[in-house]
């Protein structure tokens, strides 16, 4: 699969072995939160200061 088809943009990261990750789905632009340690994580939706799913481009995390 070439980079431009991938459906899944990282649009942050902090750590290696334990940290966050923000995703974006480039078909439907929700952004999820990805926590992992180790060998574990957990994947969840994004929300905004009003419980809503955060929904747009990529750049958009930035903005928040």
């Amino acid at each position: 699969m070439a980079k431009a088809d991938k459906r899944f943009e990282t649009v942050y990261s902090q750590g290696m072995t334990e940290g966050v990750k923000i995703l974006v789905d480039k078909a439907t632009g929700v952004h999820y939160m990805l926590a992992f340690k180790g060998y574990a994580g957990g994947l969840t939706v994004l929300l905004d200061k009003d419980g809503k799913p955060v929904i747009g481009e990529a750049d958009s995390y930035f903005s928040l």
